[in-house]
């Protein structure tokens, strides 16, 4: 076909034809046209993210508005999300460091090109996506942790649009903070790499090909903040629910429940943090995937990502102004609709003036006629159906999680008849939401495939993140507002306070849910970007038609060993929420009984006179040690991440050395395929059981059996949502950059070919699994079995048995 972009067969004479024809407004001969509008947008973002924080920091805190408790309670929030993440980052810290230096090995006995320089170019590209993707959640993390307090003073002291600003201007600060360092470090980075390489199309392939250590290096990083901040998150949380809301019968975010700060630590360590590496990751891997796959197009096609990742920092900065809105604090009742409109309205801005820009970009690159065949157009056409793309599987994840629709009032519906079928009811909800977005995704890879082959779908994916400033804002600023709400209900505001801080709570759970919709997106477009430039990298001879078909033994193998990948991952996860959960709620029931002030009173005689909303006077309150309950989930999350991260990148590494090529292609598709449909399917039934909830609390049923019920679906849902489903598409994603960075290693080998090299990584596997074992960490034993007589089970723990259940327990 004529002007077909197929990367993998450049020397098709019709595309060399094409390239030649192409008539550029402008000429781009050195590498460092190919990134300064990046870099320059990425430097000028700073600026922005400056005036974001100087403006964030002006807004009134607890003390200046006479509450100064709470500005302590928020100091615990912070604090303890500050040991987590130092806790976390010294043992990825230790990890990154021993990979810098493998991969430096690896690579300086065999470059990409004869070259001993490439051991450390490939060890400082991987070190430094490594060290941007923790800055990025790092830094997030604090100004998130510095809003909340902010945002509740906002609703206490001023309107619910006051306090929507407050809590966007953070989340926007982590929105531009991910791009701004996403972009500078991939441009800065391919910069650098192209120092001392060889001059043409020799040099751009050696450095394109290191440069996707730099995607790996985020991924890593991603993965396991994403594991660890989840497990976190949702071990707090479900201990939380289960032992207050249910058991004891107190509010969510009840001061006595000792849980209740580590669960507020957990949405920013997981929702700020965790999603904020994952979408660094997806950033920066479609722009490497995109540039890796334009090559052997020229330079214009090297270029296009990173002009139109510029492009979208522009346009997100202009939709920022107009997020605002002129609805009331009315707690569940206000209209989600157009509180939605009031975040909606800012990303369609944004997402209108960056396909101006794109049109303005492709005129620059192709010419005002596109090329041979409207190629520049046919790419932009991509671009545009990435975008699409992604606005209407964000609708779609609204529709099934929202508690507006259908599907979430028949969860809560099928509550009246208890818990078994609210979990019956909310896994149908989610098997049938899979269905839209996969064919959104299917029509988007086809016509992009139709109008770009693996480029314009690489293409697409680009377009579909170009405006993550803004969206990723959107998404932070969900667990600001909930924790606000936190902070109001610990510190004791007025009811009229909460409603505001609730109204902004019920926007915060809706735009989670699409964000995660968002994010599985943009993850397969991205894994299969990356898929298709590791397909390109590991053929030798770029006129051989290479052909890596299903009906071939290996090719099969590998597709199903990768479909089973998913699962094993999202089982390791979902038991380790389960075992960091019962430690959890082991100590909140222990705290409820032992834990007593200076009078003698008991945390549990406390919450008897909450529960009864009888006063409690200073003497006689109760408060909990919530330090504790953040040591414990601390704890456990970074001892949990470790079996599923190992796992996700050891498994393409012993694939690849120790079977050959071929087999891994099958393994990522595999991966690619399950993932994607797991991914989905968690995250919606996940949202959808926590709206039934949120339903109940509307309703004003939450204390009834009906609503206990839907608190056990959105105990179920909440690893589905936070855990396990978000962290799956890192994990595509990961095994495609690994694949990708050790392409170069494997390129030319046959089946079986070196198999000795894989037994490496095949070794270390079984090392790790046998240490895990020996360490009890995997395992099936019951974490309370040491309190626990064996064959006996305590009693569920009520205001009126609580000392039998511990006397069970003794």
């Amino acid at each position: 076909m004529p002007g077909d972009l197929n990367a993998t067969d450049p020397g098709d004479p019709a595309l060399a034809n094409a390239i030649v024809a192409l008539s550029p407004v402008l000429e781009l001969t050195e590498a460092y046209q190919h990134v300064l509008p990046a870099l320059i947008m990425s430097a000028g973002v700073s600026g922005f993210i400056y005036f974001l924080h100087t403006n964030l920091m002006k807004h009134k805190t607890g003390q200046q508005i006479g509450h100064k408790q709470i500005d302590d309670l928020a100091g615990q929030v912070k604090s303890g999300a500050m040991a987590f993440l130092k806790e976390e980052y010294k043992y990825l810290a230790l990890f990154v460091l021993a990979l810098t230096v493998i991969l430096g090995v690896l690579y300086g006995i065999r470059p990409v090109i004869d070259d001993s320089l490439d051991g450390l170019r490939i060890a400082f590209a991987f070190f430094a996506g490594a060290a941007l993707s923790a800055a990025a959640g790092y830094l997030g993390m604090m100004v998130a942790t510095d809003g909340n307090s902010r945002t509740t003073a906002a609703c206490a002291s001023g309107s619910l649009n006051d306090g929507l600003q407050v809590a966007f201007t953070a989340g926007a600060v982590m929105g531009f903070t991910v791009v701004g360092l996403g972009l500078f470090g991939v441009s800065i980075v391919y910069l650098i790499l192209t120092i001392g390489v060889a001059e043409g199309q020799a040099g751009r392939v050696q450095s394109l090909q290191i440069l996707s250590g730099f995607g790996f290096g985020a991924s890593a990083i991603a993965l396991f903040a994403r594991v660890a901040g989840g497990i976190y998150t949702k071990a707090a949380d479900v201990g939380a629910d289960l032992v207050g809301k249910v058991e004891a019968g107190i509010d969510e975010d009840d001061p006595h429940n000792p849980a209740v700060i580590a669960d507020n630590v957990g949405d920013n360590v997981g929702d700020v943090a965790g999603m904020g590496a994952d979408l660094f990751e997806s950033y920066v891997g479609s722009i490497v995937a995109s540039a890796t796959l334009g090559v052997p197009l020229g330079d214009s096609y090297i270029a296009l990502p990173f002009w139109l990742a510029a492009a979208g920092i522009i346009t997100s900065m202009i939709g920022y102004k107009f997020v605002q809105t002129d609805q009331e604090g009315s707690g569940w009742d206000v209209q989600l609709s157009k509180l939605m409109w009031a975040l909606e309205k800012g990303m369609y801005v944004a997402g209108f003036l960056f396909l101006g820009l794109a049109a303005l970009i492709i005129y620059l690159l192709f010419g005002s006629d596109g090329g041979p065949d409207y190629i520049g157009w046919r790419l932009y056409g991509c671009i545009v159906l990435g975008m699409l793309a992604g606005m209407l599987i964000g609708k779609v994840t609204e529709y099934f999680t929202s508690f507006d629709f259908g599907p979430v009032i028949s969860i809560k519906d099928r509550a009246l008849t208890g818990p078994a079928t609210v979990v019956i009811q909310g896994l149908g909800v989610g098997m049938i939401s899979c269905v839209p977005p996969t064919v959104i995704l299917v029509v988007a890879i086809v016509a992009c495939s139709a109008l770009g082959s693996a480029y314009g779908v690489s293409v697409a994916a680009v377009g579909m993140l170009a405006t993550l400033g803004i969206t990723l804002a959107t998404d932070a600023y969900g667990p600001v507002a909930d924790n606000a709400g936190g902070l109001a209900e610990m510190a004791g505001l007025d009811s009229s306070v909460r409603a505001k801080t609730d109204s902004l709570d019920a926007l915060g759970n809706t735009t989670a849910a699409t964000g995660k919709g968002f994010a599985i997106g943009s993850a397969v477009l991205t894994s299969l970007s990356l898929l298709s430039a590791y397909k390109q990298q590991i053929i030798v001879d770029p006129e051989e038609v290479k052909v890596f078909g299903v009906g071939d033994p290996l090719v099969l193998s590998g597709l199903l060993f990768g479909a089973m990948l998913p699962l094993l991952f999202a089982a390791l996860t979902m038991i380790s929420v389960g075992k960091a959960a019962a430690e959890i709620i082991q100590e909140v029931r222990r705290q409820f009984n032992e834990h007593k002030n200076d009078r003698g009173d008991t945390l549990r005689s406390a919450i008897e006179k909450a529960s009864k909303g009888i006063p409690i006077p200073p003497e006689e309150d109760v408060i909990p040690d919530s330090d504790r309950c953040v040591m414990i989930s601390t704890r456990s999350s970074v001892r949990e991440m470790i079996a599923p991260g190992t796992y996700a990148i050891l498994a393409p590494l012993f694939v690849g050395f120790l079977i050959g090529p071929k087999c891994l292609i099958g393994v990522l598709a595999g991966a690619l395929v399950t993932g994607c449909m797991l991914a989905i399917l968690m995250s919606n039934a996940g949202g959808a059981w926590d709206n039934s909830k949120k339903l109940c609390e509307k309703l004003k049923i939450k204390k009834t059996e009906q609503g206990k019920a839907c608190v056990v679906g959105d105990t179920v849902g909440d690893p589905f949502k936070d855990t396990s489903g978000p962290a799956l598409n890192i994990l595509i994603k990961l095994m495609s950059m690994v694949s990708l960075t050790i392409a170069p290693l494997l390129k030319g080998n046959d089946d079986w070919q070196n198999w000795y090299f894989g037994a490496i990584p095949l070794a270390i596997f079984a090392i790790i699994t046998g240490l895990l074992l020996q360490k009890e960490i995997l395992t099936w034993k019951d974490p309370l079995q040491t309190i626990t007589p064996s064959g006996s089970a305590p009693k569920p723990a009520t205001i009126g048995n609580l000392d039998d259940q511990r006397t069970a327990l003794k």
